[in-house]
Parts: structure tokens; sequence; C-alpha cells
């Protein structure tokens, strides 16, 4: 059975930083597309960044630039460095992993099927 927890939201003023973590059982996260979405209050959920396979990743476009998404391989772990971060970024924030490596990977998530239970990034301006 797969299970992601994640880890490492926080509350810090605009312009901080968080960095956050995602931990798998029953998955490896190297071998398919893997994610972070969030979701806000009120809102639906965004799509927030992916890693391939290869390594290579995408992003949607509020968070280019200042968002980092990468993994640990020995560890097991996956990560979304936060930069510079805005008010907007207020969210709940999950990882998401796919179960087939023929699943599609992009930054809306549609390929993904294992989901965390999230963790709660607060920005003060």
């Amino acid at each position: 059975q797969v299970q992601l927890v994640e880890s490492g939201g926080g509350s810090v003023q605009a312009g901080g930083t968080l960095r956050l973590s995602c931990a798998a059982s029953g998955y490896t996260f190297s071998r398919k597309c893997v994610g972070w979405f969030r979701q806000a209050p009120g809102k639906e959920r965004e799509g927030v960044a992916v890693l391939r396979s290869t390594g290579s990743t995408n992003y949607v476009d509020s968070v280019k630039g200042r968002f980092t998404i990468s993994r640990d391989n020995v560890k097991n772990i996956l990560y979304l460095q936060m930069n510079s971060l805005k008010p907007e970024d207020n969210a709940m924030y999950y990882c998401a992993a796919a179960a087939s490596i023929a699943a599609p990977c992009g930054v809306s998530l549609s390929g993904m099927d294992y989901w965390g239970k999230g963790t709660l990034v607060t920005i003060s301006s």
C-alpha cells in the first residue's frame, strides 16, 4: 500500500522560504511521475510542479523561478523548495505520485494516483 506523508509546512513572512518534504512508503519516487499541488481555501486545486523519472521538471507559471522540485533517491524523499514566498502561496500543499510509468506527467497532475494528506503553508504579509 502506497502512503505519502508531507511535512515542512509552517507560517512565514512574505519573502521567506520553506522546504516541504514528502516521504513515501511502498513507492519509489525516482521511477515515475511525481509532483506537488496546492489548494487554497475556496479555490480549486492547482498543480505546482512535476518531476519526471528523467529528471525533467515543469512548474506552474506563478511559481517559476521561486520553487524547485527535487528528490533524494537514496532517502526516497520528494522536496519542494519554496523561496520568495508570497501571500498568494497560502495553501495546503500535497505531494502526488503516479502509479504507472506511462501516466501523463504534466503540471495539471491529471496522471496522479496517490496523494498525501497535505501540509499547511501560511504566508503573512
